[in-house]
């Protein structure tokens, strides 16, 4: 990619998350960046064109695909403590109120990128409760698809602004809770010890 385009994707993201979609116009983009119109122009047709990129971006991220990799080498509940890193990251680049905005005023591509990120991480998931339960970390009676559909459920609630509002919480917090919840419900003994040790390491993010 374009190092410029890069940099004009990167910093578009975080604009989006700290004013909101709908109120940033391209005028503003521009002049938070420090670049002419033409300039951008040169990359994306319009408005919806750069949100397009901004979440395609989000989904292709090298860095992250790469750490995804990198994980298989772990057990599935390092594996899981790794990944809970990078989705709190990845929760920072999109508030609860810029994800409302764009489902309500970009439905079409809204739905196309949430899509995909519910398929990419309900197989993420899917593999690592058969791999936990490989590995004799997880619970051998678990209905996988089912807990792995749940999972993805709860993401999605997280990102509903009126459960955050009326609960007075973060996404960020909400998710610890979240994902505490999880890995505690289908660990077996020797898991959940596991799990214990891990998360009492002050070096853990969780």
């Amino acid at each position: 990619m374009d190092e410029k385009f890069e940099r004009i994707i990167s910093e578009s993201a975080g604009l989006f998350a700290r004013y909101g979609i709908r109120n940033l116009s391209m005028d503003d983009i521009c002049r938070e960046l420090g670049i002419s119109k033409k300039t951008l122009y040169q990359y994306v047709e319009n408005k919806a064109d750069l949100i397009r990129a901004v979440l395609s971006n989000v989904m292709n991220d090298q860095s992250g695909q790469e750490r995804w990799e990198a994980m298989d080498r772990l057990n599935a509940i390092d594996q899981l403590l790794e990944s809970s890193g990078m989705i709190c990251s990845g929760m920072k680049k999109f508030t609860a109120s810029a994800t409302f905005e764009l489902k309500k005023y970009y439905p079409g591509i809204f739905s196309e990128y949430y899509q995909k990120k519910k398929d990419f991480i309900y197989d993420a998931i899917l593999k690592n409760i058969r791999k936990g339960i490989d590995e004799g970390l997880y619970r051998s009676d678990l209905d996988v698809e089912l807990v792995a559909r749940l999972y993805v459920q709860k993401l999605e609630n997280i990102h509903n602004p009126e459960f955050l509002e009326s609960a007075a919480l973060s996404p960020d917090a909400v998710f610890k809770v979240m994902f505490d919840n999880h890995i505690r419900g289908i660990s077996n003994n020797k898991g959940l010890e596991y799990y214990e040790k891990q998360i009492s390491n002050p070096h853990n993010n969780l």
